[in-house]
């Protein structure tokens, strides 16, 4: 019983890649912007614990597909680009039940972090311990696109990724 919950995790994961990657922009791709430096005032440890809680906070919230389209697009990097692919994903049931656990934060600088997460279907996991980019950009931790992406680009092939991705950092 158990391989067949793990077998229907993974066809759902995989349901999850397909549906972002089918529904993806097909408008043009624009390349990756800068993230914008934060003042020398981010480098501190507190700073660096407030990054780390807004990282988090922020990633959980961006797999979450009840969150608001709107919302998504904001906290990932070059977002707009992957309106309709987030779209897409909220009308599909099993990706709908898509979210993620942060494991752990690292490697703070002032413009990126390292990111090691679970993506789970429900309360099960689907993809245990994914390593991904956060990015400091327009004054927001985003969850980085290439690490959306990346994701993608476990179950599909590269020709079969949104559009955006082609430029994805």
């Amino acid at each position: 019983m158990r391989t067949h919950r793990q077998t229907a995790t993974v066809i759902g994961a995989c349901a999850l890649a397909a549906t972002l990657a089918a529904c993806g922009s097909s408008g043009p791709s624009h390349p990756s912007t800068s993230p914008k430096t934060p003042s020398a005032s981010s480098t501190t440890s507190t700073s660096t614990s407030a990054a780390i809680s807004a990282i988090k906070t922020n990633w959980t919230t961006f797999f979450d597909f009840k969150t608001a389209t709107s919302n998504q697009v904001a906290l990932l990097q070059n977002g707009s680009d992957f309106t309709n692919a987030i779209n897409g994903m909220k009308s599909n049931p099993i990706a709908s039940g898509a979210n993620a656990k942060v494991l752990s934060v690292t490697n703070v600088t002032p413009t990126t972090a390292t990111v090691k997460y679970n993506v789970l279907l429900g309360t099960a996991v689907a993809l245990p311990n994914q390593t991904g980019m956060a990015v400091y950009e327009d004054g927001t931790w985003k969850v980085g696109d290439a690490s959306l992406c990346g994701l993608l680009g476990l179950e599909l092939k590269k020709s079969q990724l949104p559009s955006a991705c082609s430029s994805a950092g």
